[in-house]
């Protein structure tokens, strides 16, 4: 069911990555990699593969900024200081999960893909704070440099001023001010331009689509930040996210939660399916199947023909524990934003059958 793909796999930009985990008496983890075309020299657009890491410097921000009564609960209030900014004002609410905070933001980024939620942590973290830690942490051809919006690469540079209340008397408890990267950004990979064509305000433009200045998170890095959250002390110390053991439960329940067992009240809606972003086991099946002990800890992309999907597996049932990152590009007319991919009809189907293959083979392998 794999070969239709695989045998293409070229045109299709398969990229995989299995680690295979295996626990010693002391039950400490062994990492052994696996891969097939895995690059950090081809590009693919990341999409949502960014919110991993924008979620984790987000709450490793609030602990580095040690003000008193900042914490991911607290009302945030986003402004408008430069174009293509928007704003996101403090309403209060009975209901918390309605406030605009940094944990509501995570839960929306981690439960169903939320582009506005991550927008709002991107302006937290500011274009160039952001990118230098990711490079501080090891992962120096990383570049997060846009927004999930129409905005040129000078607006994606500036970010907007921020304000954190306290919820009980309503004062603001910090103030963060619009702030502007100045520093040039190299890109590691030079001039990148894919397809053939590209659609843009309602006319189609025969020339490649331009990625040179877009994001960039190669699926190695991906996987390795993903471990970084899960196994902190399998990675040197100088890799790990400045987190407390609250932060790094609250991450790791939205990374395995789906929309409804979440109990967030804003995904209750059966358009937000259980399955949502588990593409490496369930594709895009509306209802999760009864898999007694599995639980999939992980963040997806979807955006231009590209699908990816970084995973991390345990099933205490079955005794199966396993990573898993897989990319495929399926756009068959080589345009871009024209809103035709073969995301259903290939992509989903490949990856659901690629998680499911490696599953039943842990489940008899000899460890």
């Amino acid at each position: 069911m794999l070969q239709p793909v695989l045998q293409h796999a070229d045109a299709y930009e398969v990229q995989i990555l299995y680690t295979q985990i295996d626990r010693d008496n002391q039950n400490q983890p062994r990492f052994t990699q696996h891969t097939f075309r895995l690059s950090d020299k081809q590009y693919f657009n990341p999409a949502s593969l960014v919110k991993l890491p924008t979620a984790a410097l987000a709450l490793e921000k609030i602990n580095r900024l040690h003000q008193p009564d900042l914490t991911r609960h607290s009302p945030m209030a986003t402004s408008v200081a430069y174009r293509c900014q928007t704003a996101a004002p403090y309403h209060p609410s009975a209901d918390s999960d309605r406030v605009n905070t940094v944990g509501n933001y995570i839960k929306r980024m981690l439960l169903v893909s939320d582009n506005n939620a991550y927008n709002r942590l991107y302006e937290f973290l500011g274009q160039q704070q952001l990118n230098e830690r990711l490079w501080q942490l090891g992962y120096p051809s990383a570049r997060i440099t846009r927004r999930f919006a129409p905005c040129d690469t000078a607006a994606n540079r500036h970010t907007n001023p921020i304000d954190f209340y306290n919820t009980t008397t309503g004062q603001i408890i910090y103030h963060q001010p619009a702030v502007v990267n100045r520093c040039s950004f190299s890109f590691p990979l030079g001039r990148i331009s894919k397809g053939r064509a590209y659609q843009s305000g309602g006319r189609l433009i025969q020339h490649p689509y331009d990625f040179t200045t877009a994001n960039l998170l190669s699926l190695q890095d991906a996987t390795a930040i993903l471990k970084a959250i899960l196994f902190p002390d399998a990675v040197p110390a100088s890799q790990r996210f400045i987190l407390t053991p609250n932060d790094y439960a609250f991450i790791r329940q939205y990374l395995y939660s789906t929309p409804h067992d979440s109990h967030y009240n804003l995904y209750t809606a059966s358009s937000f399916f259980d399955a949502y972003k588990k593409y490496l086991f369930y594709g895009r099946q509306a209802k999760i199947p009864s898999q007694v002990g599995l639980r999939i800890y992980n963040v997806v992309g979807m955006s231009h023909g590209y699908l990816a999907d970084v995973a991390y597996f345990i099933d205490t049932t079955a005794h199966v524990e396993f990573m898993l990152s897989a990319l495929v590009y399926v756009n068959k007319n080589g345009v871009l934003n024209d809103g035709t991919y073969e995301y259903t009809s290939v992509g989903l189907p490949f990856l659901q059958q690629l998680g499911q293959t490696i599953y039943s083979y842990e489940k008899h392998r000899t460890y």
